[in-house]
């Protein structure tokens, strides 16, 4: 979760948002905090949730009408 090309905020959101669908207890504590650590704003998080949120259910329509 370094710094790199994709600063740690943003791999911190992406870790959050996996985190969101797998339902890791542990997981979403620790990328919260890490995303809020690296200036992710309530804003963010919020939005990552509603991307996370959007993501899992589009794949249980497209599972469902299959």
């Amino acid at each position: 979760m370094a710094e790199g090309v994709i600063p740690k905020k943003y791999k911190e959101l992406m870790a959050l948002a996996v985190a969101l669908t797998t339902q890791c207890t542990y997981c979403l504590e620790v990328h919260k905090a890490e995303a809020a650590k690296a200036g992710a704003t309530q804003e963010e998080i919020a939005e990552t949730i509603h991307v996370a949120a959007a993501i899992r259910a589009g794949g249980a329509i497209t599972h469902g009408t299959h």
